[in-house]
């Protein structure tokens, strides 16, 4: 293989070749540190690069595969998405409001070390993940590879970015109203909102009241499976690699381009689900068009809870003057949610889910598009005020919050063919709640299919 192949192999692949020495560590981390330095000035997707740490860390890896060491992901290079801790750095959220270094790493940095990871720098964000792109004045204006002038998405922007770049093979997630799902759909990556509790957050104990989940951002199922095994402690019954390595056998799927809420669904979308249905039928699937019931009362409960969420995030940074005019607007609005009030839409949560969840009384996978429009504008709301992003943010983002909502897995892959102006377009497929096997054994036949891991941007 080639340098460029080899970057764009992936974490499970990666992992395979280091333990049966066909590439070290070290030379893994040198190549995407090469990388980096050439092309993430014009991406901007790191923070910061932990190079000679790294560096260490590689070394250290190669001496445990010459002693025989087996660990899942021994010697892999890994982003981290910079709401993760890593012990004595800065954890920026994408503002510079925070300025203690983390004494420890945090539960899934652990989890990753502990699987042999090598970490090698923290992505960018913006500030405190709240909006669907990732720019903001701390750290500047995250890119999207396949278009420098289109947005990579939001929050987790700046993992998918790198990942999308080939600048590393996979990087962490999190998703509190889709932000693993829409950068994944940006930049033509496989990104999957696990079910809720399913990876801890652990420092925290809950985020937005309930609705964040941690994850990754990758370019194959199988790198999705093998990272989500070490996440949730199943690697060594390999619990959901083993799922993607399975076929799915015949599945039941309804199509739906109805938003949960009133928004603007481009064409490219509705044709995007179409698309993925033909390719669906074709592989054996029963398919038919079906929409579950949205109770509009369920947005109304997501809202409080991710507007009463920000208030939390915004009235606990330790320097709120250095928070931008933005962000500080949404903590007002988030404050004329009462505490109360966002409790009670949590508990409302279980009710309204039921109602939406009785589609798969009778089919096995819903799928929808991941957002109502391609790729908007790089920086597409900077400067704007809060109300006017969140209006935004509606009504190019409808499909995703929803699922944080009722806490199942939602996992969005490429569509088979990119939009109009040739950049990526993403469909999600909904299972009911604790069926990430199923999600990920159909979604590993359709990149099969389909074949979106040998896509690379012409910027990469």
């Amino acid at each position: 293989m080639d340098r460029e192949d080899i970057a764009f192999a992936g974490a499970a692949a990666l992992a395979r070749m280091v333990r049966e020495r066909q590439v070290s560590s070290r030379e893994l981390v040198e190549l995407y540190l090469d990388r980096i330095a050439r092309l993430d000035p014009g991406i901007n997707s790191y923070r910061i690069v932990m190079a000679e740490r790294a560096l260490a860390d590689a070394d250290q890896a190669d001496a445990r595969v010459r002693g025989g060491d087996v660990r899942p992901l021994l010697g892999v290079p890994i982003a981290v998405k910079d709401t993760e801790d890593v012990a004595g750095e800065v954890t920026r959220w994408g503002t510079a409001a925070f300025t203690e270094p983390a004494a420890r790493d945090g539960e899934l940095v652990a989890r990753l070390r502990a699987a042999g990871a090598v970490i090698l720098g923290k992505t960018n964000l913006p500030e405190l993940a709240i909006i669907g792109d990732t720019e903001g004045p701390a750290f500047g204006v995250t890119r999207n590879p396949w278009d420098v002038d289109a947005s990579p998405g939001g929050s987790s922007g700046g993992s998918a970015a790198a990942v999308a770049a080939g600048l590393a093979p996979a990087a962490t997630a999190s998703d509190g109203a889709g932000s693993i799902r829409i950068p994944a759909a940006n930049c033509g990556l496989v990104g999957l909102k696990p079910q809720r509790d399913r990876i801890p957050l652990t420092p925290m104990t809950e985020h937005w009241y309930g609705l964040s989940v941690v994850g990754f951002e990758t370019r194959s199922v199988a790198d999705t499976a093998l990272l989500l095994d070490v996440g949730a402690g199943t690697a060594g019954q390999r619990r959901y690699a083993g799922a993607a390595d399975t076929p799915p056998g015949r599945l039941r799927v309804a199509l739906s381009t109805k938003p949960p809420a009133v928004a603007r669904v481009d064409p490219q979308l509705r044709r995007a689900v179409e698309e993925t249905g033909e390719r669906l039928r074709a592989l054996g699937h029963a398919v038919q068009v079906r929409d579950p019931e949205y109770p509009l009362a369920a947005g109304n409960s997501f809202v409080a809870r991710y507007l009463g969420g920000i208030a939390e995030d915004v009235a606990r940074v330790p320097r709120p003057d250095r928070l931008q005019r933005r962000t500080r607007g949404f903590g007002r609005i988030g404050r004329l949610v009462p505490a109360n009030v966002a409790e009670r839409a949590k508990r409302d949560a279980t009710a309204q889910a039921e109602r939406i969840n009785s589609i798969f009384s009778d089919i096995d996978v819903l799928v929808i598009p991941t957002t109502g429009k391609p790729p908007v504008r790089s920086a597409e709301w900077e400067g704007m005020s809060a109300a006017r992003t969140l209006l935004g943010l509606a009504d190019a983002y409808p499909y995703t919050g929803i699922w944080n909502h009722t806490g199942q897995p939602a996992l969005s892959v490429p569509a088979p063919t990119p939009s109009d102006r040739g950049l990526p377009l993403g469909v999600q497929l909904i299972g009911r709640p604790d069926s990430e096997e199923t999600l990920l054994s159909l979604a590993a036949q359709l990149e099969s299919d389909v074949g979106w891991t040998q896509r690379r941007p012409s910027l990469a």
